[in-house]
């Protein structure tokens, strides 16, 4: 087997490819990088992976088969975390799968397993706090819009949701970070991208508000200042579970509220 350094597009796509071609053309991944940051070596030894949808049917069909639907989604929100490492321990991970005649998803002896458990973990949180931090905003139009910037990729994971929950009204939450969003229109839900985020921070917001919008907000604070008492109040187990970083997207502290 072969020992290279592979490009591909960034895609969850080019991704499963990636999988699929390691064992077609038997070679075995030193580094995996996004054709973007590919730096032409004299003594490397390269493979290039050009993204093929139907190469990536069948790892997505094989991995299903083999681990389960959950272990598949697993290995895509892993890639959703972004992390540098991601990409490599996705395709290791599954060659591992596909080489082992067993089941192996819940093997936690083996490090590859260890550390995909940890990212998974990590980004379930992060899907979880977006689901409870979320924000929407009324606007002029009769549109709800809420901004977002969490630390992974989580929008994909938090689609159905906000279908569900909020499936009778028009909403967009866009991710700040990564500038792109989810918009409903009240049948079916769409990414949008926007060039320019500014267009749609929290300030200018302000500008496109429904009459009413000022009015929700007030009653917002005014029920947490209701239901906060200072006597109990403790900071540490507050900032456990809403971190500083959500705060200027969250209407009870950006209105002024230290809860």
């Amino acid at each position: 087997m072969q020992h290279v350094d592979m490009y591909y597009d960034g895609t969850w796509s080019g991704l499963l490819t990636t999988i699929f071609e390691i064992f077609e053309y038997k070679v075995f991944p030193i580094t995996l990088r996004n054709s973007k940051e590919r730096q032409q070596g004299m003594f490397q030894t390269e493979h290039e992976v050009l993204t093929q949808q139907g190469k990536a049917d069948r790892v997505m069909n094989g991995l299903i088969a083999k681990v389960g639907k959950k272990g598949y989604a697993e290995l895509w929100h892993t890639y959703l975390s972004e992390l540098p490492e991601a990409p490599l321990l996705v395709v290791r991970v599954a060659s591992y799968y596909f080489n082992d005649a067993r089941n192996v998803r819940s093997n936690f002896a083996h490090d590859h397993i260890l550390q995909l458990k940890k990212i998974i973990k990590s980004v379930s949180r992060e899907r979880h706090r977006m689901k409870a931090f979320t924000r929407f905003q009324l606007l002029a139009d009769g549109m709800y819009v809420a901004v977002i910037e969490p630390d992974f990729n989580v929008l994909p994971l938090i689609q159905k949701h906000f279908q569900d929950r909020y499936a009778d009204q028009r909403w967009l939450i866009f991710d700040v970070k990564r500038h792109y969003g989810l918009f409903y229109d009240g049948h079916v839900t769409s990414e949008v991208t926007i060039d320019h985020t500014s267009t749609i921070a929290n300030a200018t917001l302000v500008d496109l508000h429904d009459q009413q919008e000022e009015l929700y907000a007030d009653l917002w604070k005014r029920y947490f200042k209701s239901v906060n008492i200072k006597e109990r109040r403790n900071m540490k187990l507050h900032l456990q579970h809403v971190p500083r970083r959500y705060w200027k997207y969250l209407h009870e502290k950006s209105f002024g509220m230290e809860i």
